[in-house]
């Protein structure tokens, strides 16, 4: 099949450091590759892949720093690129949210959209409304809940490649916290959970300029505390020995997460997760076989005490099972043909509604 994959341009793909939806891209475009099919990804041209790399900006979006002014202005560039190109490819699968709709509908792109953003905001509602002949795909059933009557394919989780990450079945003693300080990904709860617990707690995460003040004000004064270690971003190459090596991951959100790719990647290293209910916690976490699931900071520290009695092989087995890059790709692949039949089912009765008008017009002028 000759596919296109359509990524952002804030980071490369894979991201250097932090980025979950250009490191999915990444694992999706490289399995497919493996498999044998012919791949063009659309990305920044810093982006690293096996297959044919087309891009409109030198490098991501990202690293311009203060000095980028329009971001949105490059993401229209591509659209408009892959308006001109799409009708060499199969399908055209997008990962910029609703960005392409209208292009998609008056070209009639052969394209499915997998949306990896939060969908509990009202504003967005009219506009899915409008759009509902696009082909969508959610990252969790959680994910799509606010919307379920929007146009679904089907729910596809994340997978990473089997040989990413080894499990350590040797843990060392200390907590860890991976991903970004915001308000929603709540680093102080799991500050306050790691003092609860008694515990060492390792943070490994990033501060968007967004963020800063909400760090400034909020979290940095949290960080000189006994036992807690921010140690910045991290990069791929870190996390196996990060996450491998704590006694488990904490996750205490405070929103509707649409996946939390970090979970599966503390799975693949056969680390449980401590994660607080909420999005798509329960479709990932097989409570008290992979981690726990708890409701409060309490029952989160509680849970750290639990913590033998998950056994971490069991929990790299279910990575393996669930979450692998092969299971995504061909989650996907079957995606792509049920969206392309859907489609030319669709194309063939805009020709047939168009031929019968057309030979009711013809029959009105010969009477007359």
């Amino acid at each position: 099949m000759k596919i296109a994959q359509v990524a952002p341009l804030y980071e490369s793909v894979p991201p250097r450091l932090y980025g979950g939806t250009e490191r999915v891209v990444s694992y999706l475009t490289e399995e497919l590759v493996k498999m044998g099919h012919d791949v063009t990804l659309y990305a920044s041209g810093d982006s690293r892949t096996s297959a044919h790399l087309e891009s409109v900006c030198e490098r991501a979006l990202r690293l311009e720093g203060g000095t980028l002014l329009a971001p949105l202005a490059h993401h229209l560039n591509l659209v408009e690129r892959i308006a001109q190109e799409a009708d060499v490819y199969d399908v055209v699968h997008f990962h910029l949210d609703y960005l392409p709709f209208s292009t998609i509908r008056r070209l009639e792109i052969p394209a499915v959209s997998t949306l990896h953003g939060r969908l509990d905001i009202p504003d967005l509602f009219p506009l899915f409304r409008e759009f509902d002949d696009m082909r969508l795909i959610s990252i969790s059933n959680a994910q799509r809940a606010p919307m379920p009557w929007a146009s679904w394919l089907t729910t596809v989780h994340h997978g990473l490649p089997s040989e990413l990450h080894v499990a350590n079945e040797a843990p060392g003693k200390y907590l860890a916290f991976l991903g970004r300080i915001s308000p929603e990904k709540r680093v102080d709860r799991a500050i306050e959970i790691a003092k609860l617990a008694e515990c060492p707690l390792r943070i490994a995460a990033k501060v968007d300029p967004a963020d800063q003040e909400y760090f400034d004000v909020k979290i940095r004064d949290l960080l000189s505390g006994p036992r807690i270690d921010f140690l910045g971003e991290i990069g791929e190459q870190d996390k196996t020995r990060f996450l491998g090596n704590a006694s488990a991951l904490l996750f205490p959100i405070d929103w509707p997460e649409p996946f939390g790719l970090v979970m599966i990647e503390s799975m693949a290293c056969g680390t449980p997760v401590i994660a607080f209910r909420g999005g798509s916690v329960a479709e990932i976490i097989d409570d008290g076989v992979t981690g726990f699931i708890v409701e409060s900071v309490q029952e989160a520290a509680e849970a750290v005490r639990r913590i033998p009695s998950i056994d971490r092989k069991g929990v790299r087995e279910r990575f393996e099972q669930r979450f692998s890059a092969r299971r995504m790709c061909e989650q996907y692949l079957d995606t792509y043909e049920r969206g392309i039949s859907e489609k030319k089912h669709a194309a063939r009765g805009k020709r047939g509604a168009a031929a019968h008008l057309l030979t009711k017009e013809l029959a009105v002028d010969a009477i007359s």
